[in-house]
């Protein structure tokens, strides 16, 4: 298994925009809980913000994952500074994965752990001191890649549904305020 990772070009990344909005907007339904119009609007905003000039962005790194010179997959990763290497600490120096995907039919193999690491490399050449990405809870496979290649939780966002009648708790006051009293931070 000899993976290589080549620069992508316009004609192999126009083809994977819009299946990753559609795979991203299904997310978006999923676990934002919006309707599935407006998580494809949503889905299409990032996309043309953090590759204004598709494959010859600057600060992107668009690679296509090769075997033998087939195309197995792909991996898109923002350099620091860029747009789009938002959820990194200012100042942090951290490069920001957006997608990495290997197609169904290559699936199971490893081939989206040695991206990685080919990145990995890649970065340190750069000089970048520290990648970063994003990752639904839901995504136990992937969690799992990410924890062995040494990825550790930085930030975690959680969410439960909220009844449509509120629980009659004498003990629980009327909402304050309107926003029903939610305050920042937490107990």
């Amino acid at each position: 298994m000899s993976v290589t990772l080549t620069p992508m070009t316009a004609e192999e990344l126009e083809p994977l925009l819009g299946p990753l909005q559609r795979s991203y907007a299904e997310e978006l339904v999923r676990h934002r809980g919006v309707s599935a119009a407006e998580a494809l609007d949503r889905a299409a905003v990032p996309i043309r913000e953090l590759l204004p000039a598709g494959a010859a962005t600057e600060g992107v790194l668009l690679r296509t994952a090769r075997v033998d010179g087939e195309a197995v997959g792909w991996i898109w990763v923002t350099l620091p500074g860029a747009a789009g290497a938002t959820d990194a600490p200012p100042g942090s120096g951290r490069a920001w994965i957006h997608n990495i995907e290997v197609y169904p039919e290559h699936r199971g193999r490893g081939y989206a752990r040695r991206m990685i690491q080919l990145v990995e490399a890649e970065l340190a050449r750069l000089g970048v001191p520290e990648l970063g990405l994003n990752v639904f809870g839901s995504n136990t496979v992937a969690i799992r890649l990410y924890e062995s290649l040494g990825f550790r939780v930085t930030a975690q966002q959680m969410a439960k549904p909220v009844a449509a009648e509120p629980a009659s708790d004498p003990a629980v006051g009327p909402p304050s305020g309107p926003a029903g009293g939610a305050s920042r931070g937490g107990s």
